[in-house]
């Protein structure tokens, strides 16, 4: 996901200095088939790292499992080194009070009752996967469990908002909507993005917003719709890594993402996990 400094982009020429397009990316047939590949590849990394996740092992044991995976398909794991700082693992491990981007590490210990947000980019043949899942781990808090369920809904609200010839706005406003309704706040500093051959682009997804306004909506575009929900208020802080982004209250942030891509009558989600089904 992307920093929200500013929801447009300034200029086709800064956009391409910092490796961004500067407009939205529109897949033809091979690119979709691109992009169908290297999602297909980040949900069956999602998909070990849920049989492998328990309470006692490691953040960095994950990051390895993840590495290992994506090697083993003759990706790359496109965080690795992005941005700056550059970031220096292969897949953002975010727990508790983490929004976002949180940085594996070896002294950090899956405990009993933790929520954790898994988040994979593979890059294979040029192409973009990207998808996050939030678990829980051991026995989890029904006020926990309650808030990483609705998070997940008000992805799929937004999914399901999409449509060829509406605006991002309508995707923004489906999330708020159900989440403030439950008692949440929605994060506004980090947004959704186009992605494709590059790993971040238009449109930005914001998860906020008002029905009808916002970038078009074309045929042909993938983005990512991926909601951070807080229990407390929605304003986060950066630690001082650069990267780990904690509420600016402590209280505990859920995240999912998934890939879709935009048809012509409507939206398919490239990125779903095994037996996965949309809630009712």
């Amino acid at each position: 996901m992307k920093r929200n400094r500013k929801p447009s982009f300034r200029s086709s020429a800064r956009a391409l200095r910092e490796g961004r397009p500067p407009r939205p990316e529109i897949h033809g047939p091979d690119g979709v088939a691109g992009m169908r590949a290297a999602c297909r590849l980040a949900a069956q990394i999602l998909d070990e790292v849920a049989a492998f996740l328990r309470p006692g092992i490691t953040t960095a044991e994950i990051e390895r499992l993840v590495a290992q995976r994506t090697r083993d398909a003759g990706a790359e794991s496109a965080p690795l080194g992005y941005g700056r700082p550059p970031f220096p693992s292969h897949c953002c491990i975010s727990v508790n009070d983490v929004v976002c981007h949180g940085i594996p590490d070896e002294r950090q210990v899956l405990e009993d009752g933790d929520i954790v947000n898994v988040d994979v980019t593979p890059r294979l043949a040029g192409f973009h996967g990207d998808s996050s899942r939030t678990f829980l781990v051991g026995d989890v808090s029904p006020k926990a469990r309650r808030l990483v369920a609705d998070t997940y809904r008000a992805m799929w609200l937004g999914i399901r908002a999409i449509r060829p010839g509406g605006r991002v706005g309508d995707i923004g406003h489906a999330i708020q909507s159900f989440a403030e309704a439950q008692g949440y706040s929605v994060v506004r500093e980090f947004t959704g993005h186009g992605i494709g051959r590059a790993f971040h682009g238009p449109p930005a997804i914001l998860h906020y917003g008002s029905p009808g306004t916002g970038d078009v909506i074309l045929p042909g575009m993938t983005f990512t719709v991926e909601p951070m929900i807080n229990l407390g208020h929605w304003k986060t802080q950066v630690l001082d890594d650069g990267w780990t982004a904690v509420t600016l209250d402590g209280t505990l942030s859920a995240q999912w993402e998934h890939t879709c891509l935009v048809t012509e009558d409507g939206v398919e989600v490239l990125t779903l996990a095994a037996g996965e089904r949309p809630p009712v």
